[in-house]
This record gives structure tokens, sequence and C-alpha cells, in this order.
């Protein structure tokens, strides 16, 4: 089974006051970190831009993803999930399973990634739990991709779909941090 990682990195990082892809982290880019780690768990790597995605894309390095960009990124996460799904449709040969992940959670790890992407088959859902509390990554088959595409809205991304199916729990609770990083740290600026 063909299992694509789907960076989500379109954010402008209201509460953070940036765009979080631009966000450096013990060295590196949150977007480069993001990239680097679904790149362990799978052969294929696509990052939704939008945010200063030109910015974006001349500062990272990211070598070895496909990259897209999501033009209605203002209106929440959902848009970013649907152009993600959409450039997988596309995307040549066939994915069977998508892998949703997001630039602001620099504590995932590939073995978190993999835990989840091992259940990937065109009928399955599957979420990462921590301490059994659902969180990211997210497993989307592609008999989902289109039902998923039309409830995500606003911020919600696919949790109204989820809700509604039967989904597969990996507990990734020793694998991986869930946080995001949704506020620089006190004492540290904002924007470089």
């Amino acid at each position: 089974m063909t299992c694509a990682a789907v960076v989500l990195a379109a954010g402008g990082g209201r509460r953070y006051g940036m765009p979080k892809a631009l966000v450096e982290y013990e060295g590196s880019l949150l977007v480069e970190r993001a990239v680097r780690t679904a790149g362990w768990a799978c052969d294929v790597v696509l990052v939704v831009l939008g945010a200063q995605a030109l910015d974006v894309w001349r500062t990272a390095d990211l070598r070895g993803a496909t990259v897209v960009a999501n033009k209605d990124w203002e209106t929440g996460m959902a848009s970013s999930l649907r152009t993600g799904l959409d450039g997988l449709r596309g995307f040549p040969g066939t994915v069977d399973a998508a892998l949703i992940t997001l630039v602001d959670m620099p504590g995932m790890t590939p073995s978190a990634l993999a835990a989840v992407a091992d259940h990937a088959a065109p009928g399955a859902l599957a979420v990462a739990t921590y301490d059994g509390v659902r969180a990211h990554p997210v497993l989307l088959g592609r008999d989902h991709w289109a039902g998923v595409i039309e409830t995500a809205t606003g911020d919600e991304g696919a949790r109204r779909y989820l809700a509604a199916h039967d989904v597969t729990e990996v507990d990734c609770t020793r694998l991986a941090d869930p946080a995001d990083l949704d506020v620089p740290p006190s004492g540290v600026p904002s924007a470089p």
C-alpha cells in the first residue's frame, strides 16, 4: 500500500505572530522538520503552503517533498486538507492513504507516523491517541477522501467526518509529543 504524508503548513499563525512554517525551532524551520520527519515514514510527502508561501518556498529546504499552494488558506485548516487531498488525487501512481500531520508539532516522530501509517489501505481511517486523547497524525484512506473534502469546514478538518465513522485508534503515547506550538515561548520574539 502506498501511503503519502500530507504536511499542513499553510496557516498564518495568527496567535503565534507569524506563519509557523517560517518559525525556527532547534536549528531548522518547523516546515523543514515536519517534511523531514514525514519522509522517514512515507515515500511520498506533500506539503501544503499558504501564508507567505513564496517566502517559505524560497527559504525552506523542502527537498523530497511535493509543494502545493492553498490559495484559500485564510479560511482555515479544512481548505488546506482539501488542497492536500486534491493534490494526491493527481499524483502519479495510486496513493492508497493520506497521513495528515501538522507543521506546528515539533515533537512528532517517524515512529508515531509509521505506527499510524501501518494501517494504510484505501478504506482505512486511523488516528493517533496520546493517553487516550485523539490527535495527529490522522490516516485517511483514499475511499474516504471525497467525504472528508465535502465535510471539512473552517479549522475542523476531518473531525466531523471521523466522528461519523469507525476509526482505528493507534496508541502513540510514548512515541511522540502531540503538543503544538500555538504561541511563542515567553521571552522569545515571534518574528525574526
